[in-house]
């Protein structure tokens, strides 16, 4: 019974140490945390962002200007164009699958022989960003920073990248595929003739796939600290 008793008045006091001691560790953690939460400055965030974004545009260039780089890639292949299907199944149904087929691959085979030109346009884009949003795009979503650059460069980019575009249509017979297909189906019988504009889409098309990738790179940035390849990168967001 005396036994009994002395280990019920001391239980209070070990669960209090007990307490204490898990409260002391919790305590160590979140100061340990805050230590190693180290602030950096707005020109380090914009410095950081723009890191990313030019990695992100040499990785998506060196992935999209390789052979089948754009074509064996179903998340930025450029297909045939939405306002030209009619055009393509006409000729299908004439026969003619294998021209329909060489317009793609031309207009995909243009867009990785122009995309190895899009890093310098991009990166003179990324150079020209100011520090003013770069706090709120570094704390922002996964593609904070590829959407900012989407809204603010892309139409200077499109400009830029059309006749380089244009250029290589016509190196890979792109623009040759194309005026003879369009020319074989204005000729059939009782069509509504057409003849859409092949330079802007695919200029737009392989921008598209531009942002897609620089948007990949910038979500591995921020998800996983193996792509944090610099200390700027690791300091800003996170090791």
């Amino acid at each position: 019974m005396k036994k009994l008793l002395i280990i019920l008045l001391c239980l209070p006091i070990f669960i209090q140490a007990q307490s204490w001691k898990d409260l002391k560790k919790a305590a160590e953690k979140v100061n340990k945390e805050l230590i190693n939460k180290i602030p950096f400055s707005e020109e380090e965030a914009a410095n950081a962002l723009k890191e990313t974004l030019d990695k992100g545009i040499k990785k998506g260039v060196s992935v999209l200007s390789i052979k089948d780089g754009y074509f064996a890639n179903p998340k930025v292949k450029i297909t045939f164009p939405k306002n030209a299907t009619k055009v393509a199944d006409k000729l299908k149904q004439l026969g003619m699958q294998k021209q329909v087929d060489e317009v793609v691959l031309s207009i995909n085979r243009a867009a990785e022989d122009a995309a190895i030109s899009a890093k310098l346009i991009f990166a003179n884009a990324i150079k020209k960003m100011s520090i003013k949003d770069a706090i709120g795009i570094v704390k922002g979503n996964k593609t904070a920073g590829t959407d900012y650059l989407n809204r603010n460069t892309n139409s200077a980019v499109v400009n830029a990248f059309k006749p380089i575009i244009k250029s290589s249509l016509d190196k890979v017979n792109a623009t040759k595929h194309w005026e003879n297909i369009m020319t074989t189906y204005n000729k059939i019988p009782f069509v509504e003739k057409v003849n859409p504009e092949l330079e802007t889409y695919v200029t737009e098309k392989a921008i598209s796939g531009l942002f897609f990738m620089l948007a990949q790179q910038e979500i591995a940035i921020r998800e996983n600290p193996k792509e944090r390849t610099s200390a700027l990168l690791k300091k800003v967001f996170g090791n």
